[in-house]
């Protein structure tokens, strides 16, 4: 879950303490706020080039514009869709699991889905297979054994 955004009292509150020569942990104590806000305000604030002291024009608006830009939207046909088919099969082999099959696509599409919206597509995909498999023989004619691998 993501957490809120630090109000741009404090932001600015952040880059005053740490041009004064403050660590991120003795800010975040003063302020009340943890290691890790402070730390990660103090990158946003380096990414966009800002420094203490803030220039007088920039009111708390431009600053989080500066500070929290919005994402960049990768159309959907920039990310390239899998083959579900060869992932259904490869999950099907002992000890591969989505998770390893989604490190691979990342591997090879770095602006591809992340996780759970590939886990989502593939389970979107599965859930249209049918999981039944009919076999039509005569009584008595044929033993089934129902084995599901190797036990413990």
């Amino acid at each position: 879950m993501a957490q809120e955004r630090l109000p741009m009292r404090k932001i600015r509150d952040v880059l005053r303490l740490n041009a004064s020569g403050l660590g991120k942990r003795k800010i975040a104590a003063s302020l009340g706020i943890s290691a890790t806000a402070a730390g990660d305000c103090l990158k946003r604030a380096q990414r966009s080039g800002l420094s203490w002291p803030l220039p007088d024009d920039l009111i708390d608006e431009r600053l989080e514009a500066r500070l929290y830009p919005p994402p960049e939207a990768i159309p959907a046909e920039q990310r390239p869709r899998p083959d579900w088919a060869q992932i259904h099969r490869e999950l099907k082999r002992k000890g591969v699991t989505l998770e390893l099959l989604w490190q691979e696509y990342r591997a090879e599409h770095p602006n591809g889905y992340g996780y759970s919206r590939f886990c989502d597509f593939y389970r979107a995909w599965a859930k249209r297979l049918s999981p039944t498999m009919r076999q039509h023989h005569v009584a008595g004619e044929r033993l089934f054994v129902d084995y599901t691998g190797t036990t413990i």
